[in-house]
């Protein structure tokens, strides 16, 4: 057993390996071809060929440098092609009845390797990957995953938070303005996020709710959808809930879609004795959720974890009424435009603070409501909203980020 693991580590360290290096041979081979063209257009132009002769200077040196990754790459899927370390693997694995989505990726980099990238069932493994994963907890895994699709020259879409652009030349001069962009065409604005060089998804237009399912199937795919129309009839709900949140320095960041606060470890929440990791909360306008058709003015989604990557997400609904104190400490500091998250000095925030005395509920099994949309995803909808101002709920930056409600396809929503 010990040695099965020992052999797992290690494909997954060359797998990981490997993969740094198909990209730099992608990289290399587009290159190549670049190379190519520059030769024929200095041959075809004699009168842009000092142009044409400095450009081509500058690809062979970027080609040069790219050669020793290319030649590590080359190495590495040497030692897969036998296919001797994808049978290993593939036995190991088949004893599991759910691999997790880590193991998932390495199998799939493993037949990368030894495959392809037109390898059906690579194709498929890194699928399997990306259909499987939270955004939120492991982003590591779905940028490793679209970007080998990528490279294996499959339609897919790198998300802008997993593009990596190619290396610049040392003279060249990163651009000081801001690349975020709105594309517009005719009446329809289109938001396109330029800022790390890949498509985004967004609440409106071409990149709104209604076409997240182009670039993320399961949103559109799924059966289990989150938000949903909570109403009656309702089953009988006996789940126990303890949250348990500790005060912690704050760290607050405008993500682009909404105000996320990334917790610190150390609060809790058990479901029936069971504990869930608080790892952040965030906030939607108007509610996701809606009571009998009507949304509320907001909702608070607190997103807990617990060790075998179960997520369960506790929604506090927010009406309009007298000032918040929790909501005004988290407004003062909270960036107006998108950017990295700030931890100011000093400031302490428990989010015990945004919960309500009551802790009556409504649940039932729904899906992240933001891209990938991964299902399995255990709802608890708070029965008692808490308040905010009607000025505070202004200076929310986000006029609108909240998913339609879905469809209910069968489902029982339970109370307690």
């Amino acid at each position: 057993m010990k040695r099965i693991l020992f052999e797992i580590l290690l494909v997954l360290g060359l797998a990981g390996a490997g993969y740094f290096g198909w990209t730099q041979q992608t990289s290399a081979n587009a290159l190549q071809a670049q190379l190519t063209e520059l030769t024929e257009t200095s041959a075809q132009a004699t009168t842009s060929a000092t142009a044409s002769t400095e450009e081509l200077a500058k690809v062979q040196e970027a080609l040069k440098a790219a050669q020793p990754a290319a030649t590590e790459l080359n190495a590495v899927k040497a030692g897969f092609e036998n296919g001797e370390v994808l049978k290993d693997l593939e036995a190991a694995y088949a004893k599991q009845k759910n691999l997790s989505a880590e193991r998932q990726l390495g199998l799939a980099m493993v037949r990368l390797l030894t495959k392809g990238g037109q390898d059906p069932a690579t194709i498929e493994a890194l699928q399997k990957t990306l259909d499987q994963v939270d955004f939120k907890s492991k982003q590591k895994v779905i940028c490793a995953a679209q970007n080998a699709l990528s490279s294996a020259g499959q339609d897919v879409k790198v998300l802008a938070e997993c593009y990596v652009p190619p290396t610049p030349p040392a003279d060249t001069k990163k651009p000081e303005a801001d690349q975020t962009s709105d594309a517009t065409s005719g009446d329809d604005k289109t938001k396109v996020k330029h800022a790390s060089g890949g498509p985004h998804w967004d609440y409106e237009g071409a990149l709104g709710p209604d076409n997240w399912g182009k670039d993320f199937p399961t949103c559109a795919k799924g059966k289990s959808q989150a938000p949903l129309n909570i109403t009656g009839p309702f089953a009988k709900a006996l789940y126990k809930l303890a949250p348990d949140y500790k005060p912690g320095p704050l760290n607050i960041v405008n993500t682009g879609h909404t105000i996320q606060v990334n917790v610190p470890e150390g609060s809790k929440m058990r479901v029936d004795s069971k504990p869930y990791e608080l790892v952040q909360f965030h906030f939607h306008r108007p509610s996701e959720e809606q009571l009998n058709g009507k949304p509320m003015d907001m909702v608070i989604h607190f997103v807990h974890k617990n060790d075998a990557g179960e997520l369960v997400v506790m929604g506090v609904l927010v009406k309009v009424g007298n000032e918040n104190p929790g909501i005004k400490t988290l407004w003062t500091h909270a960036p107006p435009k998108e950017g990295p998250a700030v931890s100011p000095e000093g400031v302490v925030f428990n989010p015990a603070n945004l919960l309500p005395r009551e802790l009556d509920y409504f649940t039932y099994e729904g899906s992240l409501t933001t891209p990938p949309c991964t299902e399995r995803v255990r709802f608890f909808i708070m029965k008692s909203p808490i308040n905010i101002s009607s000025a505070q709920l202004g200076d929310f930056p986000f006029k609108m980020n909240a998913r339609p409600v879905q469809p209910l396809n069968k489902r029982i929503i339970e109370t307690n």
